[in-house]
C-alpha cells in the first residue's frame, strides 16, 4: 500500500477523512510538504485550501474540513466569488471567524491582482470603456450590488486602485456623500468616477441609481471635487458591451 502511494497520486487513498489527525498524515503527504514537493500548480484545490485553513477540529483534520469545504460550495469557482459573511453562512464546524477571513482576504487579493497590470504606468482614465475594465473583475462573481469609487488626480489620472465604499443593495443600503468622498478628500483627489454592478448582468441603471448619482454630484460639487462619470457594471451580450455610462446616456448632467 506505502508503494503504491508513492507511484500513484490518489486523493482519495493519501487524505482520507479518518486521520482525523493531521500528525496521522504521511509526513511527505501532508498539505505544506505536499506542496513543497509537487508545486503549487500541481496540489489538489484541497491542499491549497487546506494550507490557508491550517488546522481542522479534534474529529476532523484540516484536509477534510478543506473537502468538506469544496463539497458544500461546489468548486473552486464558486469559492472565488464568495466573500466573508457567505463562508460564515455556511456554517461548517471548524470554519470559524478567523480562518473565514482568511480565506475570504485570499480570494479578494486574487481579485484585485486580476485587475491590476503589472508595471502598468497611470494613464488618464476618459473612457467607460477603461473604467470597465478596472472594474470588471472586482465585479466578478459578486452575488451583491458593490458600489465603488476610482479617484483621479488633476489630469484623470488613477489615484490608486477601485475603492469600496458600499456593499449590498443601493436602494437598501443608501450610498451616503461620507461613505464616497472621504478617501477622496483624504487623497486630495481633484475628481471621481463612481461605479457600481448589477450581479442580475442587467447594466440598466435603477431609478434609485439616478437618484443617488445626483445627490452624489451635488455632494461633491459642494466639497471641490468632480464627479465625471457612474457606470454601471454588468455582464456582456451579443450586441451589449457589459456597462452603461449615465454620462454618455446624458441620464444625469455631471457637468451643471
Amino acid at each position: 500500500m506505502e508503494q503504491q502511494h508513492s507511484e500513484v497520486f490518489d486523493p482519495t487513498i493519501a487524505y482520507s477523512a479518518s486521520a482525523t489527525c493531521i500528525k496521522n498524515i504521511p509526513t511527505e503527504l501532508r498539505p505544506r510538504e505536499e506542496f513543497v514537493r509537487r508545486g503549487g500548480t500541481a496540489v489538489a484545490d484541497e491542499i491549497l485550501i487546506a494550507i490557508l485553513l491550517r488546522s481542522g477540529t479534534p474529529k476532523k483534520n484540516v484536509i477534510a474540513l478543506a473537502r468538506e469545504l469544496l463539497v458544500r460550495v461546489g468548486s473552486m469557482a464558486a469559492l472565488s466569488k464568495m466573500g466573508f459573511e457567505e463562508l460564515l453562512g455556511l456554517k461548517i464546524k471548524g470554519l470559524g471567524p478567523v480562518k473565514a477571513m482568511e480565506l475570504a482576504a485570499a480570494i479578494e487579493i486574487g481579485r484585485r491582482a486580476c485587475a491590476r497590470t503589472p508595471g502598468e504606468k497611470p494613464s488618464p482614465v476618459r473612457e467607460p470603456a477603461s473604467v470597465y475594465r478596472l472594474a470588471a473583475p472586482l465585479a466578478h462573481g459578486q452575488t451583491q450590488e458593490v458600489f465603488w469609487v476610482l479617484l483621479l488626480d488633476i489630469k484623470n489620472c488613477l489615484i490608486g486602485r477601485p475603492l469600496e465604499a458600499t456593499r449590498g443593495l443601493i436602494n437598501s443600503s443608501p450610498v451616503h456623500p461620507r461613505e464616497v468622498f472621504n478617501r477622496a478628500i483624504r487623497h486630495a483627489a481633484a475628481a471621481v468616477i463612481l461605479i457600481h454592478n448589477h450581479p442580475s448582468g442587467d447594466p440598466t441603471p435603477s431609478a434609485e441609481d439616478i437618484t443617488i448619482t445626483k445627490r452624489l454630484v451635488e455632494a461633491a460639487r459642494i466639497i471641490g471635487i468632480k464627479v465625471l462619470d457612474h457606470v454601471v457594471v454588468g455582464a456582456p451580450g451579443p450586441d451589449t458591451p457589459g456597462y452603461l455610462s449615465l454620462r454618455e446616456r446624458g441620464l444625469v448632467n455631471f457637468d451643471a
